[in-house]
């Protein structure tokens, strides 16, 4: 899981600041449905995580 939450981290939300817990909730939660997606995200994640 840490290696699928770091791309969303260090890219899409890095500098994301915020306005209430809210609105981070809805940001994180699309970003990684966003990964989702993308297959070759998972599978990188997967192998990184040595887990493939």
């Amino acid at each position: 899981m840490e290696y699928l939450w770091a791309r969303p981290k260090r890219h899409a939300m890095a500098n994301y600041c915020p306005d209430n817990l809210s609105e981070l909730q809805t940001t994180a939660r699309n970003k990684l449905k966003s990964a989702q997606k993308r297959p070759t995200i998972i599978a990188a994640c997967w192998a990184q995580a040595n887990l493939w």
